[in-house]
């Protein structure tokens, strides 16, 4: 099964040019997704000339293929982080991509519906892992309440919402050209020296370079490979239906599974990742017939919805051992960006400002909750 464009996809992007001709700039970042784009700006803010790349279209791979969900955390639950992390840096991490859901809905609000979110418990045991989770949220004075309701038992964490990630990264595109930012699509990066970028048809060269990708992280940086592992995720989405209402988007099965009820009644529906087993570890967006049966019998016969199926798509994920995203200077002048394991769309648009600010003014604020051995203020 090939995988098709995203539920997400309008068809009014007119596309951006390919780099062909050498260009200079004090940054290059190259990926052009939610955090190859965060950083842009963030860097322009700083007063820094910018160039940014991307070997397909502007959020052409997981910042756009995603299932919207826009979550406060890390990749664990917050009672995991303090038990993997420590209180201090889970509450920081938490604390850190509140703000950062206060930002990208205020910059883009035509693209984000600030509704909260669902945890619903699928067994007895999962509820005890909820009761859990709202036990650590409430002793550190966190958004959430216990929910029981049509969707199930859980928790709603009202912080949270939804949006449109292919339409947001679209209108960051355009304010960064607007903003003097040289962008170009279909320009992937061939080789990275400590001060040029080099590509099909053209050299970058710059003062530092910040490689901000996901999934195809370790295609770019090979050294990562052993840190960084690559994920397929699927999704389906069905036509505009009012046979359900689901006001704020539903994670359960501790998060394997994921949907939304989009403004229109669309129906997107992600996860089941296990069902596909090791075969999911993959870095192609090819479908594969397990997980999309698994997607259609949960739309059919738990969410009971019989509106056709009209996209089926897939993205690669970068998924790191702790949890804990990829944000380090890898190299004199080269700083790498990736592996959010699914979280990416708080958490690396947060990861993409802090690397701006640590590459050009040393600044560490931003990061300091996910760099090792660091002090958390």
């Amino acid at each position: 099964m090939v995988a098709a464009p995203p539920v997400w996809e309008d068809g009014r992007w007119q596309g951006l040019a390919a780099l062909r001709e050498d260009v200079s700039a004090d940054v290059c970042v190259v990926g052009l997704g939610g955090s190859g784009l965060a950083c842009v700006h963030e860097l322009l803010d700083l007063g820094a000339n910018v160039v940014g790349i991307d070997a397909g279209a502007v959020a052409g791979a997981a910042a756009g293929r995603n299932g919207g969900f826009l979550l406060a955390g890390s990749y664990h639950f917050y009672h995991d982080a303090v038990a993997r992390y420590g209180r201090e840096r889970a509450l920081a991490i938490y604390h850190a991509t509140l703000e950062q859901l206060d930002l990208i809905e205020a910059t883009t609000p035509a693209a984000v519906r600030r509704v909260g979110s669902l945890r619903i418990a699928t067994t007895a045991v999962e509820e005890e892992d909820c009761a859990a989770q709202l036990a650590a949220m409430r002793a550190d004075d966190l958004p959430v309440e216990w929910y029981d309701g049509p969707e199930g038992r859980g928790l709603l964490i009202p912080s949270d919402g939804a949006f449109d990630p292919l339409r947001r990264a679209r209108i960051l595109a355009e304010r960064a050209l607007e903003r003097g930012a040289g962008l170009y699509e279909n320009t992937p990066a061939l080789a990275l020296e400590h001060d040029v970028v080099t590509t099909p048809a053209a050299r970058i060269r710059c003062r530092a370079i910040i490689v901000a990708v996901d999934g195809g992280l370790v295609r770019v940086l090979p050294e990562l490979a052993t840190r960084v592992r690559t994920a397929r995720l699927q999704m389906i989405a069905t036509a505009p239906t009012r046979e359900v209402s689901i006001p704020r988007p539903v994670y359960a099965r501790y998060g394997m599974d994921y949907w939304q009820q989009l403004p229109d009644g669309r129906i997107a529906l992600g996860g089941f990742r296990d069902v596909g087993g090791s075969a999911e570890w993959t870095s192609s967006i090819e479908l594969s017939e397990a997980v999309q049966s698994a997607l259609e019998r949960h739309l059919r016969e738990v969410l009971r919805v019989s509106a056709p199926i009209t996209h089926r798509w897939a993205a690669s994920v970068g998924y790191t051992k702790d949890g804990l995203p990829v944000l380090e200077e890898l190299r004199p002048g080269l700083w790498a960006v990736g592996g959010y394991s699914g979280t990416g769309n708080v958490i690396g648009v947060l990861c993409g400002r802090a690397a701006a600010r640590l590459a050009v003014a040393g600044d560490d604020e931003l990061a300091r909750p996910f760099l090792s051995g660091s002090a958390i203020a």
